[in-house]
């Protein structure tokens, strides 16, 4: 693991060119993730992931997938059901709040089951976002419930299904992006909320699940804490509040550093990120001049980086031996869809 550089890296398509494998071979990133772009039949998928994994000599490389249901979901029928959206289940929690959480349990073990066929082994869920009233729809159905304890609840039953069949959770986006007003993918968001309102809804979930093994920040000013920079580029908020407050102490990603959020060029982006506290860069888009200026300003993983990219892999694998039938039949009746 030393040799690996503390960066996540996308790929252009269904399978890498001859460029790709020369770049990744040489720059050796810890993980990849993989995009609609990357997704064709099953054993192109697989052969894509099992390659990407070749470049880097490593069989354990965290290969993330942005798989939520509603929306944000890469993995389309046939290869996965159309699952509902956050919200959905946070309304079943509202009705009945242990169906809630048996159905985020659930639907987390039944993407597993999705994602590991492929040799895809973490998922960026759950997201533990807390909208406000009025705030931009980037979070909207995504997130389960404006109760940040609902949130937690189901955030919690949801990382639990991932890992009880073998996959990585990340919580997404610490310190919580549900009260932003502009898509942080388009502009950067500026959030004037106090302190103390900060603490109670935003911050909690995250606090609650700070055990587990990986999160991703959040590309947006809280003037209460940072009035210059982004949390993801913010000392004071990856030290003071992440890793001090929240105490979180898993493995912390940037979200995408090619997101209009983040100014500056993308080497300075990457060494921003990492000097701020983050333990690894993400660059999603496969852009090759954008990767090799991304991998001109990321190290090799520090020493902590290293001790917790090693806690969240040590975690992979552990698949609980479910039935799969069985689970996607009781998460249809609860829930109406089709899984």
């Amino acid at each position: 693991m030393s040799e690996s550089r503390a960066v996540i890296f996308g790929s252009s398509g269904r399978r890498l060119t001859g460029e790709e494998r020369a770049f990744y071979r040489g720059e050796a990133p810890w993980g990849f993730i993989l995009f609609a772009r990357n997704v064709g039949e099953p054993n192109e998928i697989a052969d894509l992931v099992a390659d990407m994994r070749d470049c880097v000599g490593r069989a354990d490389a965290p290969v993330f997938i942005d798989q939520e249901g509603g929306r944000v979901q890469r993995l389309r029928p046939p290869l996965a059901p159309n699952y509902p959206p956050a919200a959905a289940l946070g309304a079943l929690h509202a009705a009945e709040p242990e169906t809630g959480l048996r159905a985020a349990w659930l639907m987390s073990r039944l993407h597993a089951f999705d994602l590991m066929r492929l040799g895809i082994n973490a998922d960026c869920l759950p997201v533990l976002d807390v909208p406000v009233e009025g705030a931009h729809d980037v979070i909207g159905n995504r997130a389960y419930a404006k109760d940040p304890a609902v949130v937690a609840a189901m955030g919690r039953a949801a990382a639990a299904g991932l890992m009880a069949g073998g996959v990585l959770p990340v919580m997404k986006h610490v310190p919580g992006h549900g009260r932003a007003f502009s898509d942080s993918h388009l502009a950067l968001p500026v959030v004037d909320a106090p302190l103390d309102e900060l603490r109670a809804r935003d911050f909690a979930p995250f606090a609650a699940l700070a055990d587990l093994p990986m999160a991703m920040t959040a590309h947006v000013v809280y003037t209460a804490l940072d009035p210059d920079r982004p949390a993801t580029t913010s000392p004071r908020i990856v030290g003071d509040v992440i890793r001090g407050e929240i105490g979180f102490d898993g493995l912390l990603m940037s979200d995408d550093v090619s997101m209009k959020a983040l100014s500056g060029d993308f080497d300075e982006k990457a060494r921003a990120i990492l000097e701020a506290g983050c333990d690894v860069v993400l660059h999603c888009n496969g852009v090759m001049d954008e990767m090799k200026a991304v991998a001109a300003g990321c190290a090799g993983l520090s020493p902590e980086a290293r001790r917790r990219a090693g806690r969240a892999l040590s975690l992979l694998g552990r698949a609980d031996g479910a039935i799969e039938a069985a689970l996607r039949e009781e998460f249809s009746a609860l829930t109406g869809a089709v899984a």
